[in-house]
């Protein structure tokens, strides 16, 4: 995460020099906050697929619940792909400050309150919006989601989920 961090502050000291503009220290560290969040997010992702197809695998060479097979990897997929973020933000990118308090299993639950809002519900309802309402492909509509959903759920983790007392 040191990468990231050290992109970000050296494109704002470009952009500051080429611009002669000030960005508030405040900013940058947001914008790598972000930027941080991002990568989990990425890493959440591969994740999530690795085990949803690997759970799938299993189940269906195991020949156990045929029927239900995908949906009891997709819920698999999302417990632990959930988890995984949740140990990263909290360990790199919503950390915590010293002499602050924050509940790690109150903010465990609130990370899944926050993924299952949008991940699950207001994702399905953009796709709802996108495909059937604006026409919009269903292979595109996704991306668009991740343009409302990614920058959300930033918002809702950082004040909300890891929000410290």
């Amino acid at each position: 995460m040191k990468i990231v961090e050290y992109i970000v502050r050296k494109a704002f000291e470009i952009l500051e020099k080429v611009f002669r503009i000030k960005v508030k220290p405040a900013a940058v560290d947001a914008i790598v906050q972000f930027g941080k969040f991002g990568v989990v997010g990425v890493t959440n992702t591969v994740i999530s697929y690795v085990l949803y197809a690997g759970t799938l695998l299993l189940l269906q060479r195991a020949q156990l619940f045929p029927q239900i097979d995908y949906l009891l990897s997709q819920v698999t997929a999302f417990v632990l792909s959930v988890l995984w973020s949740f140990y990263w933000n909290n360990r790199l990118v919503f950390t915590r400050t010293e002499g602050k308090h924050r509940s790690l299993w109150r903010t465990l639950l609130k990370t899944y309150i926050s993924y299952s809002f949008t991940g699950l519900f207001l994702s399905s309802f953009l796709l709802i919006l996108w495909v059937q309402i604006l026409g919009i492909s269903e292979f595109i509509a996704p991306i668009f989601n991740l343009i409302i959903s990614v920058p959300l759920n930033f918002l809702i983790n950082k004040f909300w989920a890891f929000r410290e007392k």
